[in-house]
């Protein structure tokens, strides 16, 4: 094993899921021993590790895809190299040992040490943050590829999402400006409007009687190619009336719980394109080139601060309970993180 043994720890920690339920109640913190990293294998020391709305929803076993159970829960997060498994040559080492990585889907990012296959690793720059980076791989994802695969949407055009406050949303919001795009962004509560502004919103509007009108006078009349969808119900009905001819919305999310539920005219007489957007699927089937050029892009905003996460508050993983019971509270003004 290539790396320091004096700067290697001597227990790992772990938040593990042994059974579904409650988050309060499904996870506990238990220590073990630290892996030993195989030939091609990377010790990564975690740093931060968000609490997603997806990992809650793994703790509850209502996601898309459940892991065997026991398992450690986290699906992004940021760590350093600390040791590489024998065999590993110079150049890898020169690339990887003692740098600041994010983790492949499936690692389990909350605990304190853990093992990775080099080839999945994410080299991270020293000049990005590193709280932005351990955010980086789902919720600005989502919004990058959104926003490149689904229309084609050049300076200047208009588009509009639902949950604009959200991780997600931001990252839109965000993005569309580094791209000249100009966005419309439903909220669910008031007093929102300054925030999103301030972070490149062009119009901010609340959700309610309405809206679809409002919409489409806030933008007087330019047409809109692209709605994006989190939210459901009337909310996401509202995106579609507003939507040009053949214009896309990409359902992502279902916070109101409530179906897409659509007139047959839309759909008969404006031809309009309904598409779902998962980033775990994209993924798995993303050519290598694809991610590579998506995370160089995304490492480049976040170290210009131009892509900005808030965050709210961090916790140790010793108090995941804490940690947990935050992440679900509504009216959140940022991510909550954990760190070892």
């Amino acid at each position: 094993m290539t790396g320091s043994a004096a700067q290697l720890p001597q227990t790992n920690c772990a938040i593990w899921l042994s059974k579904f339920g409650s988050p309060l109640d499904a996870v506990e913190l238990c220590a073990g021993p630290v892996p030993v990293p195989l030939a091609g294998e990377a010790l990564v020391q975690m740093e931060y590790s968000p609490v997603n709305p997806a990992d809650l929803n793994v703790l509850e076993g209502r996601y898309g895809q459940l892991p065997a159970l026991p398992c450690v829960p986290g699906h992004e997060g940021v760590g350093r190299v600390i040791a590489l498994g024998d065999e590993a040559d110079a150049r890898v080492s020169a690339r990887f040992l003692g740098r600041r990585v994010l983790l492949p889907p499936g690692f389990g990012a909350w605990r304190a040490v853990g093992v990775a296959r080099v080839a999945e690793l994410v080299g991270v720059p020293e000049a990005v943050p590193a709280q932005q980076a351990a955010m980086l791989r789902i919720n600005p994802a989502t919004a990058f590829c959104m926003l490149q695969n689904f229309a084609t949407l050049r300076p200047g055009d208009w588009l509009v999402q639902n949950a604009a406050n959200s991780g997600v949303g931001r990252s839109v919001i965000q993005i569309a400006r580094a791209k000249g795009l100009r966005t419309v962004n439903i909220v669910r509560r008031p007093g929102l409007e300054a925030e999103l502004r301030a972070a490149g919103a062009d119009v901010v509007l609340e959700e309610g009687n309405g809206l679809a009108q409002r919409i489409a006078a806030a933008v007087e009349g330019a047409p809109l190619w692209l709605g994006l969808n989190a939210v459901g119900g009337e909310c996401a009905l509202a995106l579609a009336k507003v939507l040009a001819p053949s214009g896309t919305l990409v359902t992502y999310g279902a916070m109101a719980k409530q179906p897409l539920t659509l007139p047959n005219g839309l759909l008969i007489f404006k031809d309009l394109i309904l598409r779902g957007f998962w980033i775990s699927q994209w993924y798995r089937r993303a050519a290598a080139a694809e991610v590579e050029a998506l995370f160089a892009q995304l490492l480049e905003w976040a170290a210009a601060g131009v892509l900005h996460t808030p965050v709210e508050a961090v916790y140790p993983l010793e108090q995941v309970g804490a940690a947990l019971a935050h992440a679900q509270r509504g009216e959140r003004s940022g991510k909550v993180l954990l760190r070892p």
